[in-house]
């Protein structure tokens, strides 16, 4: 069995309209809601065994703020940079290629990407990943080479403004 974690980056600025969009960082709300959702995971005691995120700088901060939380060794945290702005076909050919080694992975990145990749995944039928929303799914395969449409279990959806204070 495989567990696949995909979580949305945190809510970034657009304070500064001439910013490349790679770079843009997170805005004051996604600061709070980024390690406050790390806590959350954390609190669920679900291990992972590796981080990959996109190098963009939201999503690369989001990822930071849980391999904190989580205490992850440095070596369990990956950023690939075809994650970034990433189709759903191009996320599900990074799912087949996660190293065998790793049973339970967290992937930072993207919409409209993210959210594609979690309806073909699980026939789930969410609408919109929001930002710094988290799900999991459960896939009953040996390899990440074996995930396929609609193999897998939605566990799990949680995102910031299901919680008081985390608007």
């Amino acid at each position: 069995m495989k567990t696949l974690y995909l979580c949305r980056h945190a809510k970034s600025s657009w304070a500064d309209p001439g910013m490349d969009d790679f770079d843009r960082p997170l805005n004051e709300r996604g600061q709070r809601n980024a390690p406050f959702m790390a806590g959350l995971f954390k609190e669920r005691g679900e291990p992972v065994d590796l981080i990959v995120s996109s190098p963009a700088n939201r999503a690369l901060t989001t990822a930071k703020a849980f391999a904190s939380a989580l205490h992850l060794p440095a070596d369990r945290f990956k950023q690939d940079g075809n994650i970034y702005l990433a189709e759903r076909h191009t996320l599900s050919h990074i799912v087949n290629e996660l190293p065998a080694s790793a049973d339970r992975v967290l992937l930072f990145g993207h919409n409209p990407g993210f959210t594609e990749l979690l309806d073909h995944l699980s026939d789930a039928g969410v609408d919109n990943l929001p930002t710094c929303g988290m799900v999991r799914i459960d896939l009953p395969v040996d390899e990440w080479e074996q995930v396929t449409k609609g193999c897998g279990t939605l566990v799990w959806f949680d995102y910031p403004k299901r919680h008081a204070g985390q608007d």
